[in-house]
């Protein structure tokens, strides 16, 4: 541990925290604070186009309610008046002073047009201005929030293992649809996995994203939450050696899932907050499978987990590989899939 206590932590869009149980947003997306010049010419893949944009007007939306909070600026769910389609628009709050902000918003709307018409990543229909200045983006409406928003109306009672099998299999394909275009997101976590009312799971929240230009693209490990992070961002020479980003989104997804099943984050005792130095213990030297008793989940579900947090990011596997597993691949969807609906009815925000 001696390489990761010498290590100094750059300052840019790090959290420590954990998801805290008595927040009471109703929403998985986060907020990135920039001040937005007129946004630069979408990618060729986006739908994006300024015709689809000129279709919305920040005055022909009604606001219904405040979705959530965070970092300076607020999600509402909003009604278009003329056709009554209900969308999240989430308003980020400028500061002309703040450069690393702009940059964060610049590359989530970069990042969501290039991912537009993606099964798996929330839906992006337009940048919109504000009379304030501010700017306002135009987001499919998620009914049933964030994962860790649903696990929280449970009581943080674990989601049942067959419901997870649908969870790990979507949040997977969303990975594929965004590693295709060479985009990670580094920060998976169950507040950016969103579901709504069909039990369909999507992406959400690209303020720390990253589109990789290059195959030798530098790809910075310090951001996103650390709690989520995977060994080889605080201590590379340990675990792999250099960074490979699409395999922490991986080892992000692997603890999301495992933090799903055991109903509470499964590194640190049970309603623990941690420190720095407590989460690169559990982190680099913990053993996450020590999490899920052998009588308390599958073979498949352990050993699913397992090929996910594997310490050494060359021996994780991959998405596609994943894909294949026979927790995900053995599964019946159908049952898979109905049982993730009747836990999001059961546990339902009605109001």
């Amino acid at each position: 541990m001696a390489v990761i206590r010498e290590r100094r932590l750059p300052h840019l869009s790090l959290t420590l925290e954990l998801p805290d149980p008595s927040a009471a947003s109703d929403c998985g997306l986060r907020f990135s604070l920039p001040p937005l010049p007129p946004a630069p010419a979408p990618a060729t893949s986006s739908s994006c186009s300024s015709s689809a944009a000129s279709e919305f007007r920040l005055a022909d939306l009604e606001k219904i309610r405040v979705l959530g909070h965070g970092n300076g600026g607020t999600v509402y769910k909003v009604r278009h008046r003329r056709t009554s389609a209900v969308y999240a628009l989430k308003a980020v709050h400028t500061d002309a002073g703040d450069v690393s902000l702009r940059r964060q918003v610049y590359r989530e709307i970069d990042i969501l047009r290039r991912a537009t018409g993606s099964d798996h990543v929330v839906g992006f229909h337009a940048v919109l201005p504000t009379p304030s200045g501010d700017v306002a983006l135009l987001l499919e409406h998620m009914e049933g929030g964030s994962l860790d928003t649903l696990l929280r109306r449970r009581g943080r009672s674990p989601f049942p293992e067959i419901a997870l099998a649908s969870v790990a299999r979507q949040a997977l394909l969303g990975l594929a649809e965004l590693h295709s275009r060479q985009i990670v997101h580094r920060d998976i976590k169950p507040a950016n996995l969103l579901i709504n009312a069909a039990g369909v799971v999507k992406i959400a929240d690209f303020g720390v994203g990253k589109v990789l230009r290059r195959s030798l693209d530098p790809c910075d490990s310090y951001v996103g939450t650390c709690a989520y992070m995977s060994p080889e961002r605080f201590d590379p020479e340990s675990h792999g050696g250099d960074y490979d980003p699409y395999a922490a989104d991986v080892w992000s997804l692997g603890l999301a899932v495992l933090e799903l099943h055991r109903g509470h984050f499964p590194l640190l005792p049970e309603g623990a907050r941690p420190d720095w130095a407590a989460l690169m213990v559990a982190i680099c030297l913990g053993e996450a499978l020590g999490a899920v008793p052998e009588g308390e989940a599958s073979g498949e579900f352990r050993g699913f987990i397992e090929c996910c947090l594997q310490k050494e990011s060359g021996k994780r596997w991959s998405v596609a590989e994943l894909l294949g597993h026979p927790f995900i691949a053995s599964a019946d969807w159908s049952e898979s899939e109905r049982a993730l609906r009747e836990l999001l009815r059961e546990n339902s925000d009605e109001s």
